[in-house]
């Protein structure tokens, strides 16, 4: 894939006839540790056009994870200075960063899939019911997991998967690659347009990296998602179709 590493004008500025899906403006975040306040995003702006793959490259503690939790509605960004610009977190028209936390909580629902480092799979549970439970939480708590629908589409990913075979398997039984794999079937239950990945290979060995690499890159394709993943592998990096990189809190030049 191709690969292009810009500057923050050119992502503030998408290419003519290829509008965002996914556009943020002005986010800053700020954490507190005990009396000291960190600074972590100071105006971040980017753009991700449909259907296009991103990649956020960056050292550990850049604010990559930060960025990714705020578009996915995970985290709100911080409050404006008097004269500030106030931040916007536009996905398809919709500005989440004034949304509601119930207008969140349908948006996380329905609109984005989540894919982590360490995969957050329910030990208790079995493989189909980890990935159907996210039809459920869809559709509120009244809605069984055990739908004939959701288990359908969910034997359907497993299978994709290779993992037709582990249905009945609990987390504790699978390799990591196994589990990664679970969670982006998880992660694709309801069909989201965004999936927003964090380090999706930063707990797996390069070979099994490079596999879910492979499922992540040919699901994208075939269900027309948007993504963003953050890593500071540039090898995991260049798999995008474009790669961006953040540093000391902003989108900077590679």
């Amino acid at each position: 894939m191709m690969t292009s590493v810009a500057t923050q004008p050119d992502h503030a500025t998408p290419p003519k006839g290829h509008g965002p899906i996914l556009s943020v403006r002005d986010l800053h975040k700020t954490y507190r540790l005990g009396r000291v306040k960190v600074p972590v995003l100071h105006g971040v702006a980017l753009n991700v056009r449909r259907n296009e793959s991103v990649a956020i490259l960056g050292a550990s503690g850049s604010g990559k994870s930060t960025l990714l939790h705020l578009a996915g509605g995970l985290d709100r960004p911080d409050r404006p200075k008097k004269g500030d610009p106030r931040a916007q977190i536009i996905f398809d028209g919709r500005d989440i960063a004034r949304s509601g936390r119930s207008e969140l909580d349908r948006f996380r629902a329905r609109d984005v899939g989540f894919v982590f480092q360490f995969y957050h799979l329910l030990p208790e549970l079995t493989v189909l019911q980890n990935v159907t439970v996210g039809a459920m939480i869809r559709r509120g708590l009244t809605y069984s997991a055990h739908s004939g629908e959701a288990r359908a589409h969910a034997r359907e990913l497993l299978d994709a998967f290779g993992l037709g075979h582990r249905l009945k398997h609990r987390p504790n039984e699978l390799s990591g690659g196994e589990r990664q794999r679970v969670a982006i079937a998880r992660a694709l239950i309801n069909r989201p347009r965004l999936l927003l990945a964090d380090e999706p290979t930063g707990n797996l060995d390069a070979e099994t990296g490079a596999q879910i690499l492979d499922v992540i890159t040919d699901l994208r394709e075939k269900f027309g998602l948007t993504m963003l993943m953050v890593t500071h592998d540039v090898s995991v990096a260049q798999r995008a179709d474009r790669v961006v990189r953040l540093g000391d809190g902003l989108i900077q030049e590679g």
